[in-house]
């Protein structure tokens, strides 16, 4: 991923590949979109097109208004389940007992999201959406929204290769927190280095990133 002149911000969208790196994430502004679903459904590819749109229509706006903006940052999406028996077999695939395969994919909840850098603000973002309506016919412009977020002391790797075998990522993720003496918390996330529609599976690199907190 390309520096964003933020070295701070950088740092946190690093990840080695077989190696867990232990990070704090400060909060960000987001625009996002919640859904539900598997990510090849047609629901999910509107939702990254109407992200896009935004987070390009902020990028060109804020560069007229003072000749230079951040650059678009990297599509993310946090990722769970509801109810138990769900919630359940989640934790036997992350802990290696279950496959993927176990799991109802019309279960799965998203919420995709793109990081907003300095000076981007709600006021920018409202008007990129309001322009983006104006051009696009856009179902999922309608739920996008800006909002701010911290996710604070989480784990993270970085996969390379298909989603296919994302799993024994999520794996090696799971032992290190353990070994770390530190347990899960909040919703399983990951950020597509690179454009998800256009690599090849064999060249997708996916940061994985779970938040944690002390296990006792």
């Amino acid at each position: 991923m390309k520096t964003t002149g933020f070295p701070e911000v950088d740092a946190l969208y690093k990840a080695r590949e077989g190696k867990v790196d232990l990070v704090d994430v400060p909060e960000f502004g987001f625009v996002t979109v919640d859904g539900a679903g598997a990510p090849d459904d047609e629901t999910f590819a509107h939702a990254i097109q109407a992200l896009y749109s935004v987070s390009y229509g902020a990028h060109f706006l804020l560069k007229k208004a003072q000749g230079q903006a951040p650059r678009v940052m990297a599509l993310e999406a946090l990722w769970w389940v509801e109810g138990s028996e769900a919630q359940a077999m989640m934790r036997l695939i992350a802990a290696g007992q279950a496959s993927m395969d176990a799991s109802d994919r019309a279960d799965w909840r998203w919420r995709l999201m793109i990081a907003q850098l300095p000076p981007i603000e709600a006021t920018i973002i409202e008007e990129a959406i309001t322009d983006a309506k104006a051009k696009k016919s856009i179902d999922a412009l309608d739920g996008v929204r800006f909002e701010r977020w911290t996710e604070g002391p989480s784990a993270q790797i970085l996969h390379v290769g298909p989603y296919a075998t994302e799993q024994l990522s999520v794996i090696a993720l799971h032992e290190a927190i353990a070994d770390h003496g530190l347990r899960p918390r909040g919703r399983h996330h990951e950020i597509y280095l690179g454009d998800p529609r256009r690599a090849e599976p064999e060249k997708l690199r996916t940061i994985l990133r779970q938040p944690v907190e002390p296990a006792s």
